[in-house]
């Protein structure tokens, strides 16, 4: 069922790239929006995680380079009933994780050095939990198309600045009106994607370790920290992949309006309504 979910979403995501061509430059404008859309399902689908594990210098682990990290995601996957993730560290003091992979079998899961050294064991386990649960139910997917979408939205926005008016495309005051709505939709719809996958990764994460403080731990320690420290590399195309948005501390009053992310004290008080 959550696989359906997820490539029901990506048509949906599709269709909506496509008719908004249609509408910025009649029947060129979508025959390009459905080529460009094809081409870029099919990198996020088979490439997205590589790319993003490299932009952030992930090195890869296993039993023998990370011993204790290995155990915590082993003992996980049985309880979950999933396949062994790829393990990554990520170089860096900000403590933060995210969970990428097109499926079960593609997999993998980074953690920075920071988390590693800030967190206890039980802390540690609620945050890989949480990232289990992204795979479980299919969300990095879901967020990197959607991403992808958004910005290909937005892209196709500012294209549509060099078209003219035509007796195959809308009033142009519609179609201007259109440029500056689509973007703003996308984005409002990668947010509330984001938000709620969260909320529910959470909530997995309690189910799965049995003890919803352990993440509420973690997360009021993870919070606190992101608001001092960076993440080296870190860019907005890929804040909505980590378990704190690895832009915190650079938040503005109206910037978290439109945060991937749910504010840690929302979700602390959910996590906190499990108990």
């Amino acid at each position: 069922m959550e696989q359906f979910k997820t490539y029901a979403l990506m048509t949906s995501l599709t269709l909506l790239f496509i008719w908004f061509g249609g509408m910025i430059a009649g029947q060129t404008g979508m025959i390009i929006a459905f080529i460009a859309a094809t081409g870029m399902n099919f990198y996020a689908y088979y490439y997205s995680d590589k790319q993003v594990l490299k932009h952030y210098n992930a090195t890869p682990v296993d039993k023998n380079s990370a011993s204790g990290l290995y155990e915590i995601v082993d003992s996980l996957t049985i309880r979950a009933n999933l396949p062994m993730p790829a393990l990554y560290i990520i170089p860096g003091e900000q403590p933060n994780a995210f969970a990428t992979g097109r499926n079960y079998e593609n997999a993998a899961v980074a953690v920075t050095e920071g988390l590693l050294s800030l967190l206890s064991k039980e802390e540690i386990e609620a945050v890989i939990a949480h990232e289990l649960s992204h795979i479980k139910h299919y969300d990095i997917l879901i967020g990197t198309v959607t991403a992808t979408i958004a910005g290909a939205i937005a892209m196709l926005a500012q294209f549509g600045m060099f078209f003219g008016g035509g007796r195959d495309r809308p009033n142009i005051i519609i179609t201007l009106a259109l440029m500056f709505i689509m973007p703003m939709a996308a984005t409002l719809i990668q947010m509330m994607v984001s938000r709620n996958r969260e909320f529910m990764a959470d909530a997995g994460a309690a189910s799965m370790t049995g003890h919803p403080e352990w993440l509420q731990s973690a997360l009021g320690k993870l919070d606190s920290y992101a608001r001092g420290t960076i993440i080296p590399d870190a860019d907005p195309q890929t804040a909505h992949m980590f378990i704190i948005n690895p832009f915190t501390g650079r938040d503005m009053s109206l910037k978290k309006l439109f945060s991937t992310h749910p504010s840690t004290q929302q979700r602390i008080e959910r996590l906190e309504a499990l108990k």
